[in-house]
C-alpha cells in the first residue's frame, strides 16, 4: 500500500476525520439539518490533535522519506480542517451573499499558501538543523481552532442577523494573518497545556451559550 503506516500519523488522521465530520454537520448533507454548534467543536478537536502529532512523531526515528510524509500530510491535513471547515461553516451560518463569497475563497487560499510556505521553509531547515523550531511566521492556522468557536460563542449575542457579517470579517483578517510576515513564538508545553484549558472552558462556554441561552 502507497503511504507510511505508523502511529506517528494516528492523531493527524483523527484531526482530518473529525474535520470531516464536522463538515457534514455544518452543511447538513444527507437530509439532516445543518448543525454549525457541532462543527465548531469538531474544529476544536482537530485542533487539540494537532497540538500533540508533532510530538508524538517524534518519539519514533524516522526515515528522512518519512520526516518529509510527515511534513506534507500534516499540511493537507491542516487544509482541510483549518483551511476548508472554517468556511463551511461561514457558509452554512449565513454567508452566502455576493459580498461574502470573495472572503470564502481568500480564507483557504491564504491557508494553502501559508502552509506550502511552512513546507517548503521546514523542509530546508530540518536539512541544516536538527533542533526544534522556536518561532513561526504569520499567525498558524491552527489558531482558528480557539479563535472562531469563542467568536461563535457569542453568536446569540450580537445577533443572527448581523453573526455573518462579523464572522466574515474575522475571516478576512485572518486570513490576511496568515500571510503577514511577524514573528509568533512556538509554545512550549506549558502554554499547550494553558491552550487547553482555554479550549475546555470555550467548549463548555460555547455549549453553554448555544443550548441553554
Amino acid at each position: 500500500m502507497i503511504g507510511f503506516y505508523n502511529y506517528t500519523v494516528i492523531l493527524t488522521y483523527i484531526s482530518l476525520m473529525s474535520s470531516v465530520l464536522g463538515i457534514f454537520l455544518a452543511s447538513g448533507v444527507g437530509g439532516m439539518n445543518a448543525h454549525p454548534e457541532y462543527a465548531m467543536i469538531c474544529l476544536m478537536f482537530s485542533g487539540l490533535c494537532d497540538m500533540f502529532d508533532g510530538k508524538i512523531a517524534r518519539t519514533r526515528k524516522r526515515t528522512d522519506e518519512e520526516k518529509c510524509f510527515g511534513i506534507q500530510i500534516d499540511s493537507l491535513c491542516d487544509l482541510v480542517c483549518f483551511g476548508v471547515l472554517p468556511v463551511v461553516i461561514g457558509y452554512s451560518i449565513g454567508m452566502n451573499s455576493w459580498i461574502d463569497i470573495p472572503v470564502l475563497i481568500l480564507f483557504p487560499l491564504c491557508a494553502v499558501i501559508r502552509l506550502a510556505y511552512f513546507n517548503v521553509m521546514e523542509e530546508a531547515r530540518q536539512k541544516k538543523t536538527t533542533e526544534r523550531r522556536k518561532v513561526y511566521e504569520g499567525l498558524p492556522v491552527t489558531s482558528v481552532s480557539l479563535i472562531l468557536p469563542l467568536l461563535y460563542s457569542f453568536r446569540k449575542d450580537i445577533g443572527d442577523d448581523a453573526f455573518p457579517a462579523v464572522y466574515g470579517a474575522f475571516l478576512f483578517m485572518i486570513a490576511i494573518a496568515f500571510i503577514t510576515r511577524f514573528k509568533v513564538k512556538k509554545p512550549g508545553m506549558k502554554t499547550m497545556f494553558a491552550f487547553i484549558g482555554l479550549g475546555a472552558v470555550e467548549m463548555a462556554w460555547l455549549i453553554y451559550k448555544t443550548k441553554f441561552q
